[in-house]
């Protein structure tokens, strides 16, 4: 797993899903600016947390799925159903 791949890529993604822009978002009152929520992720020597949800390890291969996504310069695939329409 090359670390500094998956480091770049992440800052490179994160600029793709708008970070630091803030979007529209339309209230019953009028609108008001909003920055995007962030999806932590948590990079460990033997494994991952993503969503603050459950250990992932690296032996996965869900994990490695995931993170071959990422060195490849893709949003993770598994992200699809909560991101229908894109992050």
């Amino acid at each position: 797993i090359d670390f500094d791949l998956i480091l770049e890529n992440v800052k490179d993604l994160n600029v793709l899903a708008g970070e630091g822009i803030s979007q529209i978002e339309h209230t019953p009152g009028g609108a008001r600016l909003r920055q995007p929520e962030p999806l932590p992720l948590t990079l460990y020597q033997n494994g991952i947390i993503m969503f603050n949800g459950p250990f992932r390890p690296y032996e996965d291969p869900s994990t490695q799925q995931c993170l071959q996504d990422i060195m490849d310069g893709y949003f993770p695939s598994e992200l699809q159903m909560c991101y229908p329409d894109g992050v």
